[in-house]
């Protein structure tokens, strides 16, 4: 009964607006709907000192450095992140993209979303390595790095030519496969979460990196924000095997073994 009722509302949406208009500026509202919605929680949280005792780090920005990435965000999006969906949608249809029924099974949605996922990380991985070589760190990763202290909106605030750079990863997975445009609907709505989990400065005791084996989430991330960036490591996106694979996460859990000895934050 639910994948009829998904179905039936999948057919309204298909009736009321063309591949294309899907394909982009609905994907566009979807992704800016989920992104500042589940982004803005972090950023009040900070403001008003909510779960501080769940705050990994104890400064906070100030509320004119929060409006100033809200604002810049928002110039980024509508100037770099519409005009690229828009852009590339002959691309993906030429690989395979779809929106017609039949929706695809549950298990084609997972297994390829999964693929997504790791794929996506590895190629995040030296990308993200890449631009902390010193000339790409100076003139465009720093952009990013601007916020030490991170909250769930930072995750998306950097240099439009990182954007680029680094959005390569996220559509490889989806461009390999011809996906239906339900399961990068799927895709999309959960790589955001994830980025805004583990830029939101917040570790909770229902954070997923409490119960996903392999999975780095805030506290895994903050530490890359908040070290010099030559020696900062962490720098996979999803998961945290890359990093121990290469030995860039030493520092991180030299440190976090001394915290658990000392009973603190460094």
């Amino acid at each position: 009964m639910a994948e009829s009722a998904l179905e039936s509302a999948w057919e309204g949406l298909t009736s009321s607006f063309t591949e294309f208009q899907l394909a982009t500026v609905v994907t566009f509202l979807l992704h800016e709907s989920v992104f500042f919605l589940s982004g803005l929680p972090s950023l009040l949280f900070e403001r008003f000192g909510f779960f501080a005792k769940y705050k990994i780090q104890k400064k906070s920005n100030t509320p004119a450095y929060q409006n100033r990435c809200v604002l810049r965000l928002i110039l980024y999006h509508v100037c770099v992140n519409l005009p690229v969906m828009i852009f590339s949608y002959p691309a993906f249809k030429f690989m395979g993209l779809r929106s017609s029924l039949p929706l695809p099974h549950w298990m084609v949605i997972v297994s390829q979303v999964l693929f997504y996922f790791v794929l996506e990380d590895f190629i995040f991985y030296w990308g993200h390595r890449a631009l902390h070589t010193k000339w790409l760190y100076k003139h465009v990763h720093s952009i990013h790095h601007e916020y030490a202290t991170p909250f769930g909106l930072t995750s998306e605030y950097a240099h439009p030519a990182e954007i680029l750079f680094l959005g390569f990863a996220t559509i490889v997975g989806p461009a390999l496969t011809g996906p239906h445009l339900f399961t990068l609907w799927v895709w999309m709505v959960l790589r955001v979460l994830e980025t805004v989990e583990a830029h939101s400065g917040y570790h909770f005791p229902w954070s997923p990196s409490n119960f996903l084996p392999l999975y780095g989430g805030s506290e895994f991330h903050d530490y890359h924000h908040r070290v010099l960036y030559t020696k900062s490591g962490n720098y996979a996106s999803t998961f945290v095997y890359m990093d121990w694979l290469f030995g860039t996460d030493k520092d991180y859990r030299d440190t976090k073994a001394m915290e658990e000895k000392d009973g603190k934050h460094l």
